[in-house]
């Protein structure tokens, strides 16, 4: 009997997975097609394939540590960085604090976010309102698309989300009837498949079929359909409906006009924001990964969709990313790391903005202090891409919860632009100057003016400038001419044209400037799931003592720069540590001061649970020749030096300039740990092996 090995079992897991991609493709297609039959079957094909994979887990051996969850939620909850919204009210699903920690480990990230994206690419930063009118979002397709079947207890009111009621009732019932007949399980196992796919009066029946009840001891109401955004009235009256914004996205796209004129008609631009969303999610769970408000940071690169180059794509060509692509996910299940540049040519990506806003996605990551091995772009599969969309990616994070979806890059071409538009009968176009001067075909257009008006009323004037804007190129208006020629009619962005309502020429034109409606690439980031992945990346246990836990954050963006120790409550030391203390507060290099009488290492703890990473201590030669010892927190290595460098070591250390291997150079060594017993030679190595994680690394989910 032949062994596998680790690796080989690994490759047969990743092949499986990839055919559970493919099949969930299928799946929803089949759905889409309403083909009950066939929905059942397919879903009994993809859950066997699911149990196999699950199975063929449990064989493999990780070289990880387990995460310690308990330790983690204890720390989180211990050291206020998250806790549960009006805890002493019993609290709210999908509702969170931040703490003060995390409240200045957030403000961190997004000056980092601002300093990284909006400044460095000078982008116009919008800072737009949450209260949005019904209109807008009915436009942009909201009001319609974020929708669930719901019910309703008649006694208590109280709302549940009706397929899940049903997967629920199903199980109870199967456990309940161990003996049951193979055959009648299965057919309670293929409604239970297709529960999110029956209409609401399919699914009614099917709630009574299986005795589904409410807390009263009533049957549900008549499932309704349930929309995710929290919806409100605007004004006294109450007759105008709003809804609390569920993307910070729409804002942006409807001051475009006022933004481009702003940018004096130049193009390419971006317009950034960032800001609170609101979903009301019917089962938030994960913790801060899937809640009811969060912070979002979008951006919207507006650009020629003829042209999606980026003028500083040359600085990331190089840049390798992990990529997990649509035919790997359906083909090998393994990912690639390949270099932006190899990725626009060979097409994997598909055009260079889109992949210098990946790369700088995951240079921000890298920056802020996320572990890159636990990162990856993941592909929209065709049936997961919206059909305006032209490419989409998503960067995942790994955490104890698996993959998730932190931020979105989507190439959305002309689609947002152009439903407003169209809604508000507002042009949305820009102007590009042609030099030289080129000689081009265009289309030279003469409309009925009446059939025009008949036919589209109000909308007369968003058609005929749609076609106007085609005809600047026969190459675009061509497939419209052969179209009316050949069937008399055909249909643009959804409005049906007729071959009597306008005529056409064919003629050269000498071409100054180009008008076109911007395509929009979108790097969309959701803050409140990157907070946590980072906080749980940064999470780990001391190998000589795993009751001592700590906070890896980098410098830059750790909540407070440097902790300020004294020795003893020796008013003289004391007085120092006040005075270092306000020195580094008027640099903006937050600090703790820690004047308890608990020992020097209790203390030293304490700030590396809140991930301070350095930590000055005052003693007694102190008062004798001016210099304290510095502490680097996760290396443990302290270095003697003179008190009033402290201000610019932290200072150049937490902007980057400066490293902490340039401080021991500098300096002499006089700890090389609290918990590794190595000759102070071997400081630099210590921290070395440190910096490339020999140390124990934050745990990685199996």
């Amino acid at each position: 009997m032949t062994v596998q090995t680790n690796e080989q079992l690994q490759d047969e897991l990743d092949a499986l997975n990839a055919q559970i991609t493919k099949q969930g493709s299928a799946v929803r297609e089949l759905k889409k097609a309403g083909d009950a039959d066939a929905v059942a079957e397919a879903v009994a094909k993809l859950q066997a394939l699911k149990i196999n994979a699950a199975e063929m887990g449990k064989s493999l051996v990780s070289d990880e540590p387990e995460f310690n969850r308990k330790a983690f939620d204890e720390l989180v909850l211990r050291k206020m960085f998250v806790v549960p919204s009006f805890e002493i009210h019993g609290g709210v699903k999908g509702l969170f604090d931040l703490g003060p920690p995390a409240c200045s480990l957030k403000a961190a990230m997004i000056d980092l976010w601002r300093k990284h994206f909006v400044l460095a690419e000078s982008m116009l930063e919008m800072e737009c309102t949450c209260l949005t009118p019904e209109a807008v979002l009915k436009t942009s397709g909201h009001v319609d698309r974020f929708t669930d079947l719901m019910v309703k207890d008649p006694q208590t009111a109280e709302c549940f989300r009706a397929d899940k009621l049903l997967e629920d009732a199903i199980d109870s019932l199967l456990e309940a009837n161990p003996t049951m007949p193979v055959e009648e399980r299965e057919d309670h196992l293929r409604i239970q498949r297709q529960a999110d796919a029956f209409s609401p009066t399919e699914l009614d029946e099917l709630l009574i079929k299986y005795d589904c009840k409410g807390p009263s001891g009533e049957a549900y109401t008549p499932s309704f359909p349930f929309n995710l955004m929290f919806k409100t009235s605007i004004g006294p009256e109450g007759t105008s409906v709003g809804y609390l914004r569920p993307e910070t996205a729409q804002g942006l796209f409807v001051n475009y006009r006022r933004l481009l004129d702003l940018n004096a008609g130049k193009m390419p631009f971006a317009a950034a924001q960032i800001g609170l969303g609101f979903r009301n999610e019917i089962a938030p769970r994960s913790g801060l990964l899937r809640v009811r408000e969060f912070c979002m940071g979008e951006i919207e690169h507006f650009v020629n969709p003829k042209d999606k180059s980026h003028p500083n794509f040359k600085s990331v060509t190089d840049k390798e990313l992990v990529l997990f692509g649509r035919d790997d996910q359906l083909g090998s299940g393994k990912t690639k790391t390949i270099a932006c540049g190899e990725a626009v040519e060979s097409g994997l990506i598909n055009n260079e903005t889109l992949a210098y806003f990946m790369a700088r996605t995951q240079l921000y990551m890298e920056k802020i202090g996320m572990d890159p091995q636990r990162l990856r772009f993941r592909q929209h599969l065709a049936t997961e891409m919206a059909h305006y969309a032209a490419d989409c990616w998503d960067l995942e994070i790994k955490s104890s919860y698996g993959w998730q979806e932190c931020v979105g890059h989507a190439d959305r071409a002309c689609y947002d632009l152009e439903v407003h538009s169209r809604a508000t009968k507002t042009s949305m176009v820009a102007t590009q100057k042609v030099d030289p001067p080129q000689e081009m075909e265009v289309a030279k257009l003469k409309f009925d003016r009446k059939l025009l008006g008949q036919a589209f009323k109000g909308d007369q004037r968003v058609v005929s400038g749609m076609l106007e804007s085609l005809a600047e190129s026969w190459t675009d208006f061509e497939p419209i001419a052969t179209k009316l020629e050949n069937d008399g009619k055909t249909t643009v962005e959804g409005f049906e044209i007729t071959k009597e309502m306008m005529t056409w020429t064919k003629q050269k034109k000498t071409v100054h400037e180009i008008k076109f409606t911007p395509s929009v690439i979108e790097p969309s980031f959701g803050m409140g799931r990157i907070l946590y992945s980072l906080l749980e990346h940064s999470f780990y246990q001391r190998e000589s003592d795993e009751q001592r836990v700590v906070m890896r954050f980098t410098p830059q963006v750790a909540p407070e720069k440097c902790a300020v120790l004294p020795i003893s409550s020796n008013p003289e030391c004391n007085e120092i540590v006040d005075d270092i203390a306000r020195d580094l507060m008027d640099s903006d290099l937050a600090t703790r001061v820690d004047k308890s009488t608990a020992a020097i290492g209790r203390r030293y703890s304490r700030s590396d649970e809140l991930g301070i990473p350095f930590a000055v201590t005052v003693d007694f030669d102190t008062l004798n020749d001016g210099t304290v010892t510095l502490r680097e927190r996760d290396s443990t290595v302290q270095v003697r030096l003179p008190k009033n460098d402290i201000n610019y070591l932290l200072f150049q250390i937490v902007h980057s300039r400066m490293t902490w291997e340039d401080v021991m150079k500098k300096y002499p060594v006089v700890s090389t740990g609290d918990d590794t017993e190595v000759a102070a030679e071997d400081a630099v190595t210590v921290v070395e092996q440190t910096s490339r994680g020999a140390f124990r690394r934050p745990a990685q989910p199996k």
